[in-house]
C-alpha cells in the first residue's frame, strides 16, 4: 500500500481525490492538512463521515514524511512554490495541482501570475501530468505538475489536429464555459448564489492566466508556434466544462476523416471518447473521462469537447499520474 498524504485537504478538488483514493486497492490515506481549518474531515467534507478516520492537521514537510510516500499538493499557487521544495528536500513524491509548476518559463509566470517564482529551477524540467500526451515523462519523477481543467480541456481536444497537421496553429478561438465549483471553494461575491443563477457571464478575456499554458504545451506537442484566444464563462451548474473550438483547415478533410485522425491519436488511452454526438457535460458528470466530437462548418473546424472539471480536470487527472508514478494501472481506482 501507498500512504498518500493531501496538502490543503479542504477544497472541492481534495474531496473528489479523496473519494476516489478510498476506493483505490492500493492507497492508504495516511494525513490530511490545512492552515486554517481543525478538527475531524468529516466536519469540512460531511460526506466522508464513516468513510475517513483522520483530522485535518497543520503539518510540516518532515511530519508528512513520516507518515506519507507521495503527497497531493491542492495550495493555491505561490503557496504550492513554497511548500514543494520543502516536501521534495523531506523524501516525499509530490503532484502538484496548482500552476505553479506548468509553465516552462519564470518571466512568463511573473507575467501572468504576477509574483516572481522562488523555485524557477524546476520550471522546464518537472513534467506536464497530462498523461494522455506525455505518460512515458512520469514514472520515476519525484515532481508532476498537473494540468488545470480549461488548459486540459483545450489541449487534449487540439492535439491530434495540430500534431497531424490538420488545422493552423494560429487564429484559433476557444470558447470555454465551466461550473462555478471551477473557481475554488473561498466565498466570493461573484459566486454567491444570486448573483451567478440564472445568469452566464464571460470573464478575463483576453488575459485568463491559462493561455500560456495552452499555448506552451500545444505548441510541444505538435511542434509549431501556437496562438489562440481564449475566452472562459461562468455558467450556472455546479461541474463540467464544455468549450467548443474554431479552427482553420490546412486541406480539405472531412469530418470523418478528421474523427478518424483523433480516434488513432488516442488509440490505447481509456479516458478519451471520440463520440459521434455532439457531448454534452452530464455525459461526463462525475466522471475521468473526456469527450470531443468534430464538425466542419463554413470552412471551419468544430472541436466541441466536454469533460468535469473536478474529476479529469484536476483529481481524476492527478490519480492517473500517480497510477503512472507508482507502476499502478492508469485507470486504479477511476473507473465508476
Amino acid at each position: 500500500m501507498i500512504r498518500v498524504a493531501i496538502q490543503g485537504a479542504t477544497g472541492y478538488t481534495a474531496l473528489e481525490l479523496l473519494r476516489i483514493l478510498l476506493r483505490h486497492p492500493e492507497v492508504r490515506v495516511a494525513a490530511l492538512t490545512s492552515r486554517t481549518e481543525t478538527g475531524h474531515v468529516s466536519e469540512v467534507h460531511p460526506s466522508l463521515t464513516g468513510r475517513l478516520d483522520l483530522k485535518l492537521e497543520n503539518l510540516s514537510a518532515e511530519q508528512l514524511a513520516e507518515r506519507a510516500d507521495v503527497c497531493f499538493c491542492c495550495l493555491p499557487h505561490v503557496a504550492s512554490m513554497e511548500s514543494i521544495p520543502k516536501l521534495l528536500s523531506a523524501g516525499l513524491k509530490v503532484i502538484d495541482l496548482s500552476a505553479d509548476y506548468r509553465l516552462n518559463d519564470p518571466a512568463v509566470y511573473e507575467q501572468w501570475y504576477g509574483h516572481v517564482h522562488t523555485d524557477p529551477t524546476r520550471l522546464g524540467s518537472t513534467p506536464y501530468g497530462l498523461p494522455e500526451l506525455f505518460a512515458a515523462r512520469i514514472p520515476g519523477q519525484s515532481l508532476i505538475a498537473n494540468p488545470g481543467c480549461y488548459t486540459s480541456t483545450a489541449i487534449l481536444a487540439l492535439a491530434p489536429l495540430l500534431a497531424g497537421g490538420y488545422v493552423e496553429p494560429t487564429g484559433i478561438i476557444i470558447d470555454a464555459k465551466s461550473g462555478v465549483s471551477g473557481a475554488g471553494r473561498a466565498p466570493k461575491v461573484n459566486f454567491l448564489y444570486s448573483e451567478c443563477n440564472e445568469s452566464i457571464s464571460a470573464y478575463s478575456v483576453g488575459n485568463h492566466r491559462h493561455t500560456p499554458e495552452i499555448e506552451q504545451v500545444l505548441s510541444q506537442a505538435s511542434g509549431q508556434k501556437v496562438d489562440v484566444i481564449f475566452t472562459p464563462h461562468l455558467t450556472p451548474m455546479d461541474r463540467g466544462i464544455l468549450a467548443t473550438i474554431y479552427a482553420t483547415p490546412t486541406g480539405t478533410a472531412t469530418q470523418a476523416e478528421l474523427l478518424a485522425a483523433m480516434r488513432t491519436y488516442y488509440a490505447g488511452k481509456p479516458f478519451v471518447r471520440i463520440v459521434e454526438h455532439l457531448p454534452k457535460t452530464k455525459d461526463v458528470s462525475g466522471t475521468n473521462y473526456f469527450d470531443a466530437t468534430v464538425r466542419v462548418v463554413r470552412g471551419k473546424v468544430l472541436v466541441l469537447a466536454v469533460l468535469d472539471n473536478l474529476i479529469k480536470g484536476a483529481a481524476g487527472v492527478a490519480v492517473q499520474n500517480f497510477n503512472l508514478l507508482c507502476g499502478f494501472e492508469e485507470t486504479a481506482g477511476l473507473l465508476v
